[in-house]
């Protein structure tokens, strides 16, 4: 039996890793979202350091033309203009986790960093329902290569909780599980709407 579970996936800027993992999850079925924790959008600049810095409410296409008018070579280059273009056929803009009211059955983020600022949010929250929420985070560098292989992992993570008879019972089971198969630690920590 599959579990409709409702997830969300959150890194810093709702641009790369979140999205890809959003993008996969979404083509197999499942009932997705995607988040940033960051007080802002920052992307890659020419020179590391001048990053790329935009707001939340800045629409993907508007920063994938800033970045075609800044320098079309380099952008498409590294990459940035083909990840824009896949993240506005998801959605329109990068979402910040802490302006959001929905709940969800479990919530993965891409960063040790990432991962307490989404359960610093959830605690500081007044807590409404009492629906208990999984978060757990699998380590994800922030490269495209890295956010490719890590939306795997996380899919195996939602695919395995899904089928299991009980997923909030049997998730402690799924992640030793994995953790021994990809080698990797993962952290996980239950919060309450």
């Amino acid at each position: 039996m599959r579990h409709d579970l409702s997830i969300a996936v959150v890194c810093s800027s709702n641009q790369n890793r979140s999205m890809e993992a959003h993008h996969l999850l979404s083509k197999k079925g499942f009932r997705t979202k995607s988040y940033g924790t960051g007080s802002c959008v920052k992307l890659p600049g020419v020179t590391v350091d001048k990053p790329n810095v935009y707001d939340f409410e800045t629409p993907y296409e508007k920063i994938a033309e800033d970045l075609r008018n800044k320098d079309l070579s380099f952008y498409t280059q590294n990459g940035l203009l083909n990840m824009l273009d896949r993240n506005k056929r998801i959605k329109g803009k990068p979402e910040k986790f802490q302006q959001c009211s929905e709940e969800f059955d479990l919530i993965v983020t891409c960063q040790e960093r990432v991962f307490d600022q989404v359960l610093e949010h959830l605690n500081e929250r007044e807590q409404v329902s009492m629906n208990l929420v999984h978060v757990v985070n699998v380590e994800i560098k922030d490269n495209h290569e890295e956010a490719t292989l890590g939306s795997f992992v996380i899919y195996e993570l939602v695919e395995k909780l899904s089928n299991t008879e009980d997923p909030a019972s049997d998730i402690d089971t799924v992640i030793e599980f994995l953790e021994k198969k990809r080698n990797r630690r993962f952290l996980h920590s239950l919060a309450f709407y």
